[in-house]
């Protein structure tokens, strides 16, 4: 058993029910979980020591919603989207074509880069998806390469439907033989329920079918324009509707009530030029909100936490401290994770050291590589 004493904290933000936020404070993490919370005056002794000279202890980000297993570049699309043409689904398809041609070494040194880029700005659990292969091999493959990641693995095959089939002969697929496949390598099924994709029915079918077959049950939903995939979601019992752009009112009550986490991804509409969901709306009707990059090469090429935070809290009515507990405490819902996105006893030892005097500065000073140092308990 080993242990690490990080003294001389700042400020320390650890979720905790009765103090969420100390300062000069002090933290051991032993056997890869927090071990010790206090003041530095009263840090116990431990195997090695890091000084961190006043800065900012947070809990490691917690990334939601990622689709990292591709190939290809969507540049040219970004530059043309900037220029005045709007978003479309339909980019999907450019991904798709490059993804089925790569090498599974291709893909895997395309996952291993971003997962590295994600945990030098601190995140240290990320949700990865597949989607961007749309045949049982490509899609079990996909699967199989995020695992090598990350535990938490998200089967998508119904992202969109693939050219040279029906929605209903490719729902069959996904609900059928591809469903076999990727399951063993799956902890979620997501389904994406948007204009141009799947409609409630086809939705409803590839999520039941998911949960059949054990897999927790995730959305996409409203990013395009208003739908049925958040009362959909809420439905099922889903642990997750991500996107939630374009919400009614019946839509937000029924997220308050059905418990769902609402994932709120702004480098999409950074990117696209959509209205920002409004974050304040749906805490302020006791939502519980996730803040996750939706790192992918068409719609949101960003892996940054702290943009997506600083983002937040200008355009979408959070204030720092809710921006961060959304992506940490919030992503570790919509994971249904209680071991991550706090740094509670027992806690997983994952942590963000911030070059700041406190976590305010990660919205303060956007665009700045305040992190520091990142700690996680797998390393």
């Amino acid at each position: 058993m080993s242990s690490l004493l990080l003294t001389r904290i700042g400020e320390l933000v650890t979720w905790d029910d009765e103090q969420p936020v100390r300062t000069d404070a002090a933290l051991v993490i032993a056997d890869g979980v927090v071990a010790w919370v206090g003041d530095a005056a009263d840090a116990p002794a431990a195997d090695d020591v890091l000084d961190v000279a006043g800065g900012t202890v947070v809990p490691g980000f917690v990334d939601s919603h990622s689709h990292l297993v591709f190939a290809g570049d969507r540049a040219a699309e970004f530059e043309a989207r900037m220029a005045g043409r709007p978003y479309a689904a339909g980019g999907i398809r450019t991904t798709v074509a490059a993804t089925r041609a790569a090498t599974d070494e291709e893909l895997d040194t395309t996952v291993r880069r971003l997962v590295a880029e994600m945990r030098r700005q601190g995140t240290t659990t990320v949700e990865i998806k597949s989607g961007y292969g749309l045949t049982v091999a490509d899609e079990a493959r996909s699967l199989a390469i995020a695992g090598r990641h990350t535990s938490e693995t998200t089967y998508l095959g119904a992202h969109v439907v693939p050219d040279g089939t029906t929605p209903e002969e490719y729902v069959a697929l996904v609900t059928g033989p591809m469903l076999d496949a990727c399951a063993p390598h799956a902890r979620w099924i997501d389904v994406f329920c948007e204009e141009g994709a799947f409609g409630a029915d086809a939705a409803r079918a590839v999520l039941t079918a998911g949960r059949d077959a054990g897999l927790g049950m995730r959305v996409h939903a409203s990013q395009l324009t208003y739908g049925p995939g958040v009362l959909l979601a809420c439905e099922l019992g889903a642990a997750a509707v991500d996107h939630c752009t374009y919400l009614t009112d019946a839509d937000v009550d029924a997220l308050a009530a059905c418990g769902t986490v609402a994932g709120l991804l702004p480098g999409v509409e950074f990117s696209t030029r959509h209205p920002y969901p409004d974050a304040r709306r749906l805490l302020d009707a006791g939502v519980t909100v996730a803040l996750a990059s939706d790192c992918n090469p068409g719609s949101s090429y960003t892996s940054s936490i702290p943009f997506c935070i600083a983002v937040a809290v200008r355009d979408m009515g959070l204030t720092p401290y809710e921006a961060l507990r959304a992506a940490t405490l919030g992503g570790a819902a919509s994971l249904r994770r209680d071991d991550v996105g706090h740094l509670r006893l027992g806690a997983r030892g994952d942590v963000t050291v911030l070059d700041a005097p406190s976590a305010v500065h990660l919205a303060y000073r956007p665009g700045v590589p305040l992190v520091s140092r990142t700690i996680a308990s797998s390393d």
